[in-house]
């Protein structure tokens, strides 16, 4: 039974039969009960159906058929501001933040304080501060516009929002997603502090273990039909992959180091301001370079500074030669010479190909030298969401699918056919409107773009963001293939487990340094969450040593070199 429950007490929400279609049906006679007090995992493939049942709830969308209860009445809200007045509310995986507002503004939107008209400011951010502390954001000032922050620090402002005091329903849409262990501990603190008051929460997260550590019970939709509804209890994360996908997905914690090749890419001082702190490192041809970090710590702004889309103050990148190659001219072109050399001298230094002052001046200039990112923010930054799949995916080189000018169809066609099959985007066609995906289905499209237009190295910041578990071991497979293509990866995750399976190596950042690089077998989750929580390169030594019951080895100093 679910925490604080009464056996004999009706639901708090009552879903029967409900189904909805657009052009074709994403929804299909789902019944289901919450109770107070309790916290039911929503779980389920991409596309199958897990948004929209949310959005019905909290007045999003309308069923096309079925009915609601809430409390032991009809419930219809015609609108998300219709639910929350009735107390239910939902943390969407997209953003519904306004960006030029304050934090404190975004936090009170609706319940501004306010005097004769005039807005009490000093009132405004005693709340918001109040409200920011319940979920570990003291150190970020209320007068803050919201488009300074960093989008996981966006993220934790919007669930700060929808803690609030009359709630009765909270849909968590993937809300650890862009959050680290430290950020999702005060998450679960909050979720605690509300069933307790008889609030029911719906998480839905492809994070199995988070599902096992918070949820009372399981919800499995797949296809759009609710098809099992158990007990957290006793299940192991096989257990859900199986009900989830119908099959197995293999544990990628214990491989092998990948062999290294020569150095791809290096990076020296390169820093803005104090955001990013004179960072250090080299990317070698075959690895999976990744970085880990507390939100806030500077991870995406030192992938931005790496490609371009945010000029550095100071610092250089450099691309080198590739093996066998006099004129790196075409670094498109380059791979299979990479991958001849791994192995062959983990320690090489290629020459200089070209060097870049201040790094990359944009992004442009970036994926002309070879150089590509998987930006974490796929609405405003990775996709045209009005354009088709076809379109979003072949974007980064229309000249491979182009002769004289000339647009091939039908071999841009085949190309997106291909993607499509690959990383198993649910979608009615190639053709269809990349903003009707599901957000899981529209990373994959983001993904599909790089494997269009091959790159010598790739960074990713959160790749497998709201992508389930099935899809994720197959992105997994597409960057083991381009590892032993050859080609240099950088990776950027909140997930821990994520990097722990995938990398070769893992630098840690904090107050945007990189304080510590560990090799793979020599890491724990506790070293490098005591590196996270330093604040400089000196004291993050010590913090790691602790923390792995050793001395600093020279894998762990903040250099990055192997």
């Amino acid at each position: 039974m679910p925490r604080n429950s009464d056996p004999t007490a009706q639901p708090l929400l009552s879903i029967d039969g409900v189904g909805k279609d657009y052009t074709a049906t994403v929804l299909d006679g789902v019944t289901l009960a919450l109770n107070a007090g309790e916290v039911l995992a929503l779980t389920g493939e991409n596309g199958a159906g897990k948004s929209t049942l949310s959005k019905i709830v909290c007045g999003l969308e309308p069923a096309t058929r079925g009915s609601l209860r809430l409390g032991g009445r009809a419930y219809a809200p015609t609108s998300r501001r219709d639910a929350e007045r009735q107390g239910v509310r939902m943390v969407m995986q997209e953003l519904g933040l306004v960006p030029t507002l304050t934090v404190a503004e975004n936090l009170l939107m609706g319940r501004l304080p306010h005097r004769a008209g005039w807005l009490r400011r000093d009132a405004l951010h005693s709340a918001a501060q109040a409200q920011l502390a319940k979920i570990g954001l003291q150190h970020i000032d209320p007068a803050t516009p919201v488009s300074a922050l960093g989008i996981g620090q966006q993220q934790m402002v919007e669930i700060a929002r929808n803690l609030q005091d009359d709630t009765r329903i909270l849909i968590l849409d993937e809300p650890t997603a862009m959050l680290t262990p430290r950020e999702t501990n005060y998450l679960f603190e909050q979720i605690a502090h509300l069933t307790a008051r008889g609030v029911a929460i719906v998480y839905v997260s492809h994070r199995l273990e988070e599902l096992r550590r918070i949820a009372d019970r399981v919800a499995v939709l797949r296809d759009g039909r609710l098809v099992d509804v158990r007990p957290m209890a006793g299940l192991s994360e096989d257990d859900l992959v199986q009900r989830m996908v119908g099959r197995s997905v293999s544990d990628l914690e214990h491989r092998p180091r990948r062999p290294a090749g020569p150095v791809v890419m290096s990076v020296e001082g390169i820093g803005r301001a104090d955001v990013v702190q004179d960072v250090s490192l080299e990317l070698r041809a075959g690895e999976v370079f990744g970085i880990a970090g507390l939100v806030g710590s500077g991870r995406t702004e030192l992938l931005r500074l790496l490609y371009g889309a945010d000029r550095a103050d100071r610092g250089q990148v450099a691309l080198h030669a590739a093996p066998e190659q006099n004129s790196p001219s075409a670094p498109v072109n380059q791979a299979q010479a990479a991958t001849n050399s791994i192995a062959k001298d983990a320690t090489a230094v290629p020459p200089v190909w070209k060097r870049w002052a201040r790094g990359f001046a944009s992004p442009l200039q970036a994926m002309a030298a070879g150089v590509g990112l998987v930006t974490e923010d796929r609405k405003s930054q990775g996709l045209l969401l009005a354009q088709p799949i076809r379109v979003n995916a072949t974007l980064s080189d229309l000249g491979a699918i182009s002769r004289g000018g000339w647009l091939q169809r039908a071999k841009e066609l085949a190309l997106v056919q291909g993607f499509v099959r690959t990383l198993r985007v649910r979608c009615s066609s190639p053709e269809q409107p990349v903003g009707q995906l599901s957000g899981g289905n529209q990373q994959k499209v983001v993904f599909a773009r790089w494997l269009h237009r091959p790159v010598r190295v790739l960074m990713l910041d959160e790749p497998t963001r709201g992508v389930d578990v099935g899809a994720r071991a197959e992105l997994y497979g597409e960057l083991d293939r381009m590892a032993a293509e050859g080609r240099a990866l950088l990776m950027v995750s909140s997930d821990l487990r994520e990097l722990m399976a995938m990398a070769d190596r893992i630098g840690v950042m904090s107050a945007g340094r990189l304080v510590a690089v560990f090799e793979r077998g020599e890491w724990s989750e506790q070293s490098l969450l005591a590196a996270a929580f330093s604040d400089t390169a000196g004291r993050a030594g010590a913090a790691t040593a602790a923390a792995a019951g050793t001395s600093a080895s020279p894998s762990q100093r903040p250099s990055a070199t192997a």
